[in-house]
């Protein structure tokens, strides 16, 4: 019987070719099929290459416009030195991406084809026909195919060229030298080799999933796959071809199996993060389980192929599911519930140790110092006068409210801005000084509407200039701070200070690109009614003058006057990339970056130092961060610090710690990259702090595995947390906070980080850690116990004293009444020997006002309190004495030195700390103040009548030491 064309299924090749715009000539004669031409005329066939003519022209121009961009980001690596970094990430991302397409194309596509050619030809019809099947036009096979696999292709290829940071660190391991104590591994392993391992698993199982649906879709329209008889028939061929597929899909989920096991080196489950008991005992075995029968179906599905239907290979996938189920669920379950449980400590003790033993190392708690102490109230009016600088050097300047004064007093401006207030030290008239500064910084969104012209945002404006510092301890009789630089161009108080380059073309403000060295003068800084103008003279930017590189440009800004301005010629270069944190995390987008970058003054240069992190999250039983919960990092080093000039952006990359291997093994990858850190200049290097943010983690991690006996660790018998504080009536985590003291028995002042702990749950203080930050001591850390016995108190208690003091709590309500605003700053916790001082400073704001002052200062020692207009009179309050050189009140316009006379908020002038009063003189001052206060008071001026009421407290605890002596 001759052959019939099978009808159906050539109607369904006919509705693919309708909508490729293609048309079928019709069944020719005697049966055959007539593959599909194109139409010749017509309006369909005149849309077709319009149609791929678009299409083309979309993908040229995505990938030009990319293209452009990347070749802009080489001229800009090429500025600041970093070319070959650029080279290897792209190289990277590329070979890998492509790679990845690749072998998932010909995976899919070489199996597709294979379909296509084991497709038979005929079959047996309804009775006893034999059926020609309509093959698919050729050319529709290879049109259709390969535009179906363009996207997932692009997805996967996407995917694993974004793991280029695996797959170099996992070519570039380097030892850690610490074994896990499970598999007896080194720790590279779990931190450089398995994550590439899991992602490339990952990898073939999706193609391998990808692979046979598309395989099995194939042979189901070439009817390879059909139904008869309610039951699904494969062809012979099809049934090897779909087991070999399934068969490499057993083996790579066999091979996800043993990948879980070390996987579970970060298991959740038991008392601990890491592995725990039913972890080792039972979920491991069982992973190993599943991937040996797992190996055992991929056998089945091979051997199958030699036998008839799918028994053993269904077998096998059953076992695997239930032991998946059961074993895999339950069986822990009843471990974990009935096993662990009842006997929790015992079973768990070996795994809590692990926890604590590698969580120490991997945030390096390890070398951390403890020492008692013994927090007693015996400080002396002399022990406090032979701690001065301690005394000199407590912060009273919130960073936060002193920026908000800055941007009052300093901007000169409305286009500056100072974004940010840090804190450092500098050695000023021969001693070291705790200071804070801040840049002014050019905000080019500032200027009014009529400026924002091209020319001006990206020619004219170019930069900012100049900054203020001021002493942390210091402030006028206004309540202002004492600025030891300010004004534009910069005035300074001593001439160490001096800034011989104020101009900041790179900085934390996110400024667009801007043009230098065009034929177009840059605004550099205002003088009274005039500008003074100037022309850039350093090596940054990346040179336009070449019609390319203009063109280049040009083209990724989106911006024509770029291209044709006459200004942009010569020497013209253009700045990209100019915030600091975005120009370094461009560099070297794998390391993790400190939230503060602060800047520093070294021989009249402005410099960004910015704190970079080695982390992961792969350090096998290391509890994560809580600090760090949304990256979920549990190893954490401080290895990199960036040091960015604010004139030209060089960029320099020093290695803080050379035995992190992270860093290491980055250092192999990047050999270009990094520079020795004992290549820093001994200038940049003093001005070196310890981080905060690896501080803060450190001491939320330190808070519970100071607990080293796996017992107490069990029972949380000592378990601490962060001190609180009030801020804005709430309780909030203290922050560290930098100070310039002298610990117990050590000889000299060193600049340094403080943070308090408290027992958890409590609000009195347990201990308080500090890391040092001076050159020869810098990176050390100790921690100060209390004694368990004694109560000492907490930042939150101390803040409660202050509002229950009568005298306070009614001059903060008089301020209050008259329509100020009140604020605290940071309430600072001052070891002093083997004592504790508390300090709080007190600002105060007019209801219409923008200005914070500083107007008190609280402190409390010994059981007593005081509020005083500045920290030498508190203290002199506290120990009923005087003091000389500790930090009082300045005139307007002083240079903020410790002696001259003070103005009060009342107007009251008071001799210098230091001056000896006798009774009589302070009687007749006491009543003066009196008599002011009764004044105020019956004129309502309750602001005046409180200051005075303090200055009579004040002079009657004069009088009664001076009658003492």
């Amino acid at each position: 019987m001759k052959p019939e064309p099978y009808e159906p299924f050539s109607k369904l090749w006919d509705q693919l070719a309708k909508w490729l715009k293609l048309e079928s000539a019709g069944p020719p004669p005697e049966g055959n099929v007539r593959p599909l031409k194109p139409r010749k005329s017509g309006k369909h066939f005149k849309r077709w290459p319009w149609a791929v003519a678009a299409i083309i022209v979309i993908i040229t121009l995505f990938f030009l416009g990319r293209g452009v961009y990347l070749y802009t980001e080489w001229l800009w690596f090429g500025e600041v030195g970093f070319t070959s970094v650029f080279w290897k990430i792209i190289t990277a991302q590329l070979g890998l991406g492509l790679a990845a397409g690749a072998v998932f194309f010909l995976c899919v596509y070489g199996n597709i084809m294979l379909a296509r050619r084991l497709a038979p030809r005929f079959q047996v019809g309804p009775g006893a026909d034999v059926i020609e099947r309509a093959s698919i036009p050729d050319r529709l096979v290879k049109i259709m195919i390969p535009l179906l696999l363009v996207l997932p292709t692009l997805i996967a290829a996407s995917a694993v060229g974004a793991s280029w940071e695996e797959f170099l660190k996992f070519f570039n391991a380097t030892d850690f030298g610490i074994t896990d104590p499970v598999f007896g591994r080194d720790v590279s392993f779990f931190v450089f080799i398995l994550p590439f391992l899991r992602t490339l698993q990952s990898f073939v199982w999706w193609t391998l999933i990808f692979t046979l649906l598309a395989t099995a879709g194939i042979h189901f329209f070439d009817y390879a796959i059909s139904w008869s008889e309610d039951k699904v028939v494969f062809a012979p061929h099809v049934k090897a071809h779909l087991s070999v597929i399934m068969g490499l899909m057993m083996l790579t989920l066999g091979a996800g199996y043993l990948l879980k096991g070390y996987v579970l080196m970060f298991s959740p489950r038991g008392v601990v993060f890491g592995a725990s008991y039913t972890d080792v005992h039972a979920q491991l075995p069982v992973y190993k389980f599943l991937a040996a029968v797992a190996v055992v179906a991929a056998v089945l599905f091979l051997v199958n192929i030699y036998f008839r239907g799918w028994k053993l290979p269904i077998i096998a996938i059953g076992i695997i599911i239930l032991t998946a189920i059961f074993a895999g669920k339950i069986y822990p379950f009843i471990v974990q519930q009935y096993q662990v449980a009842p006997n929790e400590l015992a079973k768990e003790e070996t795994y809590i140790k692990y926890n604590i033993d590698f969580t120490r190392k991997a945030f390096d708690l390890d070398p951390i110092q403890d020492q008692a102490f013994a927090a007693v109230d015996d400080l002396t009016a002399a022990d406090l006068q032979a701690n001065s600088a301690t005394a000199n050097n407590i912060r009273l300047w919130e960073p936060r409210t002193l920026g908000q004064t800055y941007n009052q007093i300093q901007v000169i401006r409305p286009y500056y801005s100072f974004i940010d207030v840090d804190v450092d030290r500098y050695m000023i008239d021969g001693r070291l000084q705790q200071v804070m500064l801040s840049p002014r910084e050019l905000k080019s969104g500032a200027l009014s509407a009529a400026a924002q012209t091209w020319q001006n945002e990206h020619l004219v404006f170019t930069h900012g200039y100049g900054l203020a510092m001021s002493p942390v301890a210091q402030s006028t009789a206004e309540g202002l701070p004492q600025l030891y630089i300010k004004d534009i161009p910069p005035q300074v108080t001593y001439p160490e200070l001096n800034v011989t380059n104020p101009a900041i073309y790179y900085g934390e403000q996110p400024n667009e690109y801007i043009v230098v060295k065009s034929t177009t003068q840059e605004f550099d800084y205002p003088k009274g009614d005039d500008n003074v103008y100037t022309t850039y003279e350093g090596n940054g930017g990346v040179d336009v003058t070449t019609l390319w590189h203009r063109l280049a440009f040009s083209w990724r800004f989106a911006s024509l006057k770029l291209l044709v301005s006459d200004a942009v010629a010569g020497e013209s270069r253009i700045m990209i990339h100019r915030n600091i944190s975005e120009r370094i995390e461009n560099i070297a987008p794998f390391l993790e970056y400190d939230r503060d970058p602060y800047m520093v003054m070294v021989d009249g240069r402005l410099f960004w130092i910015q704190d970079a992190y080695t982390t992961s999250s792969n350090y096998p039983y290391s509890q994560p961060s809580a600090e760090g919960a949304s990256e979920g990092f549990n190893y954490i080093r401080n290895s990199v610090k960036v040091v960015q000039d604010a004139y030209n952006g060089d960029v320099v990359f020093y290695v803080n710690d050379p035995d992190d291997p992270v860093v290491q093994t980055w250092g192999k990858i990047f050999p270009d990259l990094f520079t020795p850190g004992d290549q820093m200049p001994d200038e940049l290097r003093k001005h070196l702090r310890y981080p905060e943010d690896l501080f803060r983690a450190q001491a939320e991690m330190y808070a519970t595995f100071h607990m080293t006996d796996p017992r107490v660790y069990y029972n949380k018998e000592d378990l601490w947390s962060i001190s609180k504080t009030t801020m804005d009536n709430r309780q909030v985590s203290m922050d560290p906070y930098y100070v310039i003291m002298r610990l117990p028995d050590q000889k000299s002042e060193e600049f340094m980080l403080l943070l308090p702990f408290s027992p958890n749950g409590r609000d009195n203080m347990i201990a308080w850690m500090a890391a040092k930050s001076d050159p020869g001591t810098y990176g050390e850390r100790l921690v100060y116990k209390f004694p368990k016995d004694k109560l000492i108190y907490g930042p939150t208690q101390i803040q409660a004293r202050f509002n229950q003091d009568p005298a306070i709590s009614g001059q903060i309500t008089l301020w209050n009444q008259s329509g100020s605003q009140v604020s605290y700053g940071n309430l600072l916790v001052i070891p002093v020997n083997d004592s504790l001082i508390y300090v709080e400073p007190l600002y105060l704001k007019a209801s219409n006002g923008q200005i914070p002052e500083l107007k008190r200062v609280l402190v409390s020692y010994g059981g007593r309190v005081a509020m005083e207009d500045d920290l030498s009179k508190a203290l002199q309050k506290i120990f009923a004495t005087s003091f000389t050189g500790l930090p009082e009140k300045t005139p307007s316009g002083g240079t903020g030195s410790a002696t001259g006379t003070s103005t009060t908020a009342a107007g009251t002038t008071t001799p210098p700390a230091g001056t000896t009063q006798t009774v009589e003189q302070l009687a007749d001052s006491a009543m003066d103040h009196y008599n002011k206060a009764v004044s105020a008071q019956r004129s309502g001026d309750w602001a005046t009548y409180g200051s005075e009421i303090n200055l009579l407290e004040e002079t009657l605890v004069q009088m009664q030491a001076t009658a003492g002596q």
